[in-house]
């Protein structure tokens, strides 16, 4: 998958939040990835190559 992604950037994991979505959108970028579920708002961090091996799907920049 190519790596386009920066912050603001809407993704699509591979498994579900515990609230039921798998939108996301990056808050932080760097050795380390800062993601804000969409639906309920929680915050994760995960390293890079764990967040490049469970994201599905880039679906653009969010505009919020």
């Amino acid at each position: 998958m190519e790596k386009n992604y920066s912050l603001n950037t809407h993704v699509v994991m591979k498994k579900n939040h515990a609230c039921g979505t798998n939108e996301w959108i990056i808050t932080r970028m760097g050795v380390d990835i800062k993601l804000k579920c969409v639906h309920c708002g929680r915050e994760i961090m995960m390293d890079r190559l764990e967040f490049e091996r469970k994201l599905k799907k880039i679906l653009g920049d969010s505009h919020e």
